[in-house]
């Protein structure tokens, strides 16, 4: 190499051997950071150990928390899944609500009606047919009250008024239509004249055996 092309300046490397060859080799000034990393590199390996052994040492001397956290965490969710397996086990009340017991149900408007029904057919009534009125304990003169709305507000034309007897007084404690078989159609028209209770409208063997299709036990005033 030819010194017009060597970077260097002179040096006592240059200096011609007794054989004219060099007597070194030219090396460049090494710079200060060079001499300088080698021990960084030492601390930083070093601080590194040394944490890690730090933090080795203090988990084996210390309980680990993430155990706990785990165990916060279930106790403060345990009580929502309680809270929806009531939810799911609890039956709507439907608008939006504890459960109650079906109330009784009333008896539907038919049925009462069915259960207060007169027996017969009042307009097809024979009103020709006997019918006696007997008072019993409705007050005076209230069997001829009775016979009077009967042939009046009835029509019916074979009336007759008395007091109850012995077999009559005291068998009932309102007023009563009886009558006799196949009557439930007069029964039914005498009853409505007069206002009795559909209820207290009852066949009777005594009536079929006498001459007459209707008595009425009075037991309060006519009206």
């Amino acid at each position: 190499m030819s010194k017009s092309h060597y970077p260097y300046p002179p040096d006592e490397f240059d200096v011609r051997g007794p054989e004219g060859t060099p007597v070194g080799v030219h090396r460049e000034p090494r710079s200060g950071w060079s001499s300088v990393w080698p021990f960084l590199l030492i601390v930083v390996v070093c601080g590194g150990l040394a944490v890690g052994i730090v933090s080795f040492l203090s988990d084996d001397g210390e309980p680990a928390t993430p155990p706990a956290a785990e165990q916060s965490a279930g106790a403060g969710t345990e009580p929502e899944a309680s809270a929806s397996a009531d939810a799911e086990g609890e039956e709507p009340p439907a608008d939006g609500e504890a459960s109650e017991e079906p109330a009784d149900e009333e008896p539907s408007d038919d049925a009462s009606d069915a259960a207060t029904e007169l027996p017969g057919d009042p307009t097809a009534a024979n009103l020709e047919a006997s019918v006696v009125v007997y008072n019993d304990g409705a007050g005076q003169g209230q069997a001829a009250a009775g016979q009077g709305v009967l042939a009046s507000d009835g029509g019916f034309v074979d009336v007759a008024a008395t007091d109850a007897p012995d077999t009559l007084k005291g068998a009932y404690e309102e007023t009563t239509v009886l009558y006799g078989a196949d009557r439930a159609d007069t029964a039914s028209a005498v009853a409505e004249a007069l206002g009795v209770d559909p209820a207290n409208v009852q066949e009777s063997d005594d009536v079929t055996a006498s001459e007459q299709a209707v008595w009425v036990v009075l037991k309060s005033p006519v009206g």
